[in-house]
């Protein structure tokens, strides 16, 4: 399920940056949650329970419904390759929802996308 392309501004070289090595856990569902991820570069899976439901690659965000309504995160993400990701904190996040409209579009359009590929699976 690949997101529109559109957060690689966010990540930049001058950016700070986070390695997870391939098979490692970013984060665990029901975990608590201060920050959304942006893939420089590499894969992660999205799973709940044992069943993935997202396969994500550079330029897709990750982690924002838990900075979005502050409850737990709702699935793990797992490192399929080595992946570099780019965290962004929740003021860091409301700085760019305020400041710019189109990334709050984005973030808006990816949470639909995929809301629309969950509910396809319910049907």
């Amino acid at each position: 399920m690949a997101a529109d392309a559109g957060f690689s501004v966010l990540t930049g070289n001058s950016v700070e940056t986070r390695s997870v090595r391939a098979g490692d856990v970013i984060f665990r569902e029901g975990a608590p949650a201060n920050e959304l991820f942006v893939i420089k570069s590499g894969h992660v899976r999205i799973q709940v329970g044992n069943k993935a439901i997202a396969e994500l690659s550079a330029d897709n965000i990750f982690g924002e419904m838990a900075l979005i309504d502050s409850e737990p995160r709702s699935a793990t993400a797992i490192a399929v390759t080595d992946v570099e990701l780019v965290p962004i904190s929740e003021k860091q996040f409301l700085f760019l929802v305020s400041q710019t409209p189109y990334f709050a579009l984005k973030v808006m359009r990816t949470l639909a996308q995929r809301l629309r590929v969950m509910n396809k699976g319910f049907a």
